[in-house]
């Protein structure tokens, strides 16, 4: 069967990009960024914060043996996870406001993958050279030279995936003990497990796949579209001014051209490889890097910058009438972005407030159901409940447990020590109690089928108390 024969194929092979280094305002703060969010990344699990005896120092720890999560003064238990999907809502709405008032400028400035694609860039600008010296490098035969020059970069970012891995460990166990643990090859294994895998995806997704992950692994750029609008601000080229494009200045018709004198500037700096002049595109991230290319080629040319710049669509036929765009802020503060903003201070508030005044005694109850309830000899109906009291202070306290109920029950705890009805629970630590609500025959709760009473739980210090509902289960069943 001959080639031309053969069906067309479906998938093209990745057109590697070489990215050109460029200068301006937006290349400047997206190297702060960079900066930022990698420092913050490694050095968090090395800050110390003191939280008192047997509670551990460092500041950010996701403790998964003692299922606690510490956060500076902050300490968040199991049965609090409400903070941790409040923040993770939060962290959405954040993601469709700015999305809604400025694109994808997270995607294009604080993602992971932009992040640590443009840390590796950087080694490869600095090993390799610049986009001409990379495509060249890329076309020419393997050599003594490409060989050095390809290996030096893929141990640099070998080196740099594998601080990734191991900070990210890190969080999760004391960082200096983990950290000689480490060394020594004493760790867990998942450790080391761990650590494998992300110095493999961060090798392999920042210095390979790059756009590949933004454009085909993921989600956001085909969830986007429903978060903008017409009057979202994004990075947007002015066909109006620079067509028809042309790069013969001083040839016949030139004075019917553009600004546009098709240099590829903008797409040279590109990330992701597209034309900008195209339209908008599902690959664009929004990073910028074409509007300060562009305005470095319009200030030498003579030309007005602003020729790709962030604009809105609500904005194109005023600028085409010659007059203004309208004020920055006015894109901002719209009715769409004023309702995200709103339900993500609501529940930034919520959260705070539920911080604030979360008691330190925690308390669930729960009715042992099998059986529902013991005859006694003398005819007293007995539950039994499970209780678990959790003490959040950093003392040892003594609680005492006590009900309250319209009618008369009576109660008794499974305890080890002089006291009746008092349990210690040891700092930061949960206690399981066994404890045995009685009614006695003649009570109405022997006989009714459910009688409602409640748990209290009391610092002898009286410094807290805490309450929980349950029910009394009696002989009319």
């Amino acid at each position: 069967m001959s080639d031309s024969s053969l069906p067309p194929s479906l998938y093209a092979a990745r057109e590697p990009i070489f990215p050109k280094r460029v200068s301006g305002k937006f290349r400047t703060l997206k190297w702060w960024i960079m900066g930022l969010t990698l420092a913050i990344y490694y050095l968090t699990p090395w800050i110390r914060w003191d939280r008192g005896p047997n509670l551990p120092d460092q500041a950010v720890l996701i403790d998964m043996a003692g299922r606690r999560f510490y956060f500076f003064w902050i300490e968040i238990w199991p049965h609090e996870f409400y903070f941790v999907a409040g923040l993770l809502i939060m962290a959405g709405l954040g993601l469709f406001l700015f999305t809604s008032a400025l694109g994808r400028v997270w995607c294009g400035y604080t993602c992971p993958q932009t992040v640590w694609t443009d840390l590796f860039i950087l080694v490869e600008r600095w090993i390799e050279g610049d986009r001409n010296a990379r495509v060249r490098l890329w076309n020419a035969d393997w050599s003594l030279r490409k060989f050095r020059l390809r290996m030096t970069k893929w141990i640099v970012w070998l080196i740099i995936s594998v601080a990734t891995g191991g900070a990210w460990v890190f969080y999760f166990a004391d960082a200096p003990t983990l950290l000689m643990d480490l060394a020594t090859f004493s760790a867990a294994p998942i450790a080391y497990t761990t650590i494998a895998v992300l110095t493999a995806t961060t090798f392999v997704f920042g210095g390979f796949m790059r756009e590949q992950v933004c454009i085909y692994m993921c989600p956001w750029p085909r969830i986007q579209g429903a978060m903008m609008d017409e009057g979202t601000l994004t990075v947007a080229y002015r066909d109006w001014r620079g067509e028809p494009r042309g790069k013969h200045r001083k040839a016949e018709g030139a004075e019917n051209l553009g600004d546009c004198i098709d240099c590829m500037a903008c797409v040279n700096v590109c990330p992701t490889g597209i034309d900008i002049r195209d339209g908008q595109q599902m690959e664009c991230i929004t990073c910028a890097l074409c509007i300060d290319a562009c305005d470095d080629i319009m200030s030498k040319i003579g030309k007005e910058r602003g020729l790709i710049d962030y604009l809105a669509l609500s904005d194109e036929p005023l600028e085409r009438a010659g007059q203004p765009p309208r004020p920055v802020w006015q894109h901002i503060f719209r009715l769409r972005t004023m309702i995200y903003t709103a339900l993500w201070a609501l529940i930034g508030v919520g959260l705070i407030w539920a911080l604030f005044v979360r008691s330190d005694i925690g308390l669930s109850v729960e009715p042992v159901r099998n059986p529902q309830f013991v005859t006694l000899s003398d005819g007293s109906i007995r539950n039994s409940y499970a209780l678990r009291i959790r003490n959040l202070t950093g003392d040892d306290r003594t609680f005492r447990i006590m009900l309250t109920s319209e009618d008369i029950l009576r109660i008794n705890v499974e305890t080890d020590g002089p006291n009746e009805n008092h349990v210690t629970v040891p700092a930061n630590e949960t206690l399981n109690a066994r404890v045995y609500v009685t009614a006695r025959p003649q009570d109405p709760a022997a006989t009714q089928e459910v009688t409602d009473f409640r748990f209290w739980v009391e610092d002898v210090a009286g410094e807290a108390r805490e309450s929980a509902d349950t029910i009394f289960n009696g002989r009319d069943q």
